[in-house]
């Protein structure tokens, strides 16, 4: 493995959730009880998955959150210790429970999700404040909006303050962005949904994802990356006309944590000093050897198995 100089050093600022995996038949009815088939408690959150992806495929990572003092916390944060990322700026809540996502997957991979932010909601601007020397120590900072706004909003402008490469997944998105967050981001990097939500286009296929990326730099974003699942990426990077970078072809098991890993390696990547282009590259093929595998963070891929070609 590479020392940690040549590694480069990745922070997330995020959620941690634990996921509680259900599957049955199909999904319930209101009012109904169903027999399931099996039961699964699962490390997860966007910003837990994307500071393991980024662990795995290379980087030094730090995360800067906040879980609850119970149970669940002490797991989540024994988890990410056991992939080497300093957990000191992770915060422990004394009165919010750990974050958790109550997830049902029926025989057909629909599922049905209700998510209970506990201590993700009391990441904070000051919480930020605490913890800028995790974001100072970093060459890329990554965020996503699974914490409050505000904290997302402290986080991005003093990434941008201290110079570093900022990163936003903006996921869930709900609406467009606010204006005064666009200069701080680097790279915005939505699935096909998520772009859509963002500028109110459709976008369905590499065209559309297109048109959606140029609104969004004309809108103030650097560079933006829209994520198109098996139809592969799409990258208007700087003022260089959008480029279609196609997906690997792989049977997918399960989707899950597909986008973490590949924000996770395209961090790890350019935390390293890699040219965009191939971090791209590498991130897809990262997120493809997730897809071939059932689980969020289990089926996140390390660095020997994506290979560096």
């Amino acid at each position: 493995m590479a020392t940690n100089e040549a590694r480069g050093h990745v922070t997330v600022v995020g959620s941690l959730n634990m996921d509680l995996v259900a599957r049955a038949p199909r999904l319930p009815q209101p009012g109904e009880t169903l027999a399931g088939h099996t039961f699964a408690q699962v490390a997860g959150g966007k910003g837990g998955n994307q500071a393991v992806a980024a662990a795995r495929l290379g980087a030094k990572v730090s995360m800067l959150g906040c879980v609850g003092s119970d149970a669940n916390g002490a797991q989540l944060r024994m988890g990410l210790e056991a992939e080497g990322i300093d957990c000191a700026a992770l915060e422990t809540s004394t009165s919010a429970s750990t974050g958790v996502a109550l997830i049902i997957v029926d025989d057909g991979s629909q599922n049905a999700i209700v998510i209970i932010a506990g201590s993700n909601g009391e990441v904070t601007p000051d919480t930020v404040a605490r913890h800028e020397a995790a974001l100072a120590a970093a060459q890329v900072v990554v965020c996503q909006l699974e914490t409050p706004p505000a904290a997302v909003h402290a986080a991005l402008a003093a990434a941008r303050r201290l110079g570093k490469i900022v990163i936003l997944n903006p996921a869930p998105a709900t609406g467009p962005l606010p204006d005064d967050w666009l200069p701080l981001i680097d790279y915005l990097i939505p699935n096909e949904l998520e772009a859509a939500t963002l500028t109110g286009l459709p976008v369905t296929s590499p065209e559309e994802a297109v048109a959606a990326a140029d609104a969004l730099r004309s809108a103030g974003v650097r560079n933006v990356i829209v994520t198109i699942g098996a139809q592969g990426v799409v990258a208007a990077l700087d003022k260089s006309p959008a480029q279609h970078f196609e997906a690997p072809r792989v049977k997918a098991v399960d989707t899950t944590a597909a986008g973490d890993t590949f924000i996770g390696g395209f961090a790890a990547q350019l935390a390293r000093g890699e040219r965009v282009a191939d971090a791209i590259r590498f991130a897809q093929r990262a997120a493809s050897i997730s897809v071939t595998r059932a689980g969020a963070q289990p089926s996140i891929p390390t660095r020997a198995e994506v290979g560096n070609d």
